[in-house]
């Protein structure tokens, strides 16, 4: 019995470290497959950003991000998730759009915009930061130049 509950806690705890930031909403791949987003984890804090092609600011802030992201990465172990709401009839042009950028992260489509409604978001860009304890800690629904450098700071600190 003391080694069961050694071992419950232990499983606890770990279910724990990963805290669930997506609700169960199906999303797709760039190339096609679906994931139920709830099953999407990190141990690390976590951005989300809405965002969709047609969306000047949305790409501005995606490629100022792009610039940071792969020294974030080995700073705070940041996982950055772009989730595309294009529709159905712009949704070919994202894998093109994020190719030619040379984007870095995770890109998802919502084209049916489940997601983008469950999570709360009701126009792009909109950026959203979790800490690593699956805790809302930023939201913006803008982006300026500039930004990125307050969002760099948020991500920092929701690192610790």
């Amino acid at each position: 019995m003391r080694s069961f509950l050694f071992a419950l806690s232990f499983l606890v705890l770990g279910t724990a470290a990963k805290a669930q930031i997506f609700p169960q909403v199906s999303i797709k791949t760039l190339d096609g497959q679906t994931v139920d987003a709830s099953t999407i984890e990190h141990d690390g804090p976590v951005v989300v950003s809405f965002w969709a092609t047609w969306c000047s600011p949305c790409k501005k802030e995606l490629e100022a991000l792009n610039e940071y992201y792969i020294d974030l990465q080995d700073e705070t172990n940041v996982l950055v998730i772009a989730v595309s709401i294009d529709d159905p009839r712009t949704a070919s042009t994202v894998g093109v759009e994020v190719n030619s950028r040379g984007w870095e992260y995770d890109v998802y489509l919502d084209t049916n915009s489940d997601l983008r409604r469950t999570m709360g978001v009701n126009n792009v860009p909109h950026t959203m930061v979790y800490n690593k304890s699956g805790e809302l800690v930023y939201t913006s629904n803008k982006y300026n130049p500039g930004d990125e450098i307050h969002l760099m700071e948020v991500i920092r600190e929701a690192a610790e």
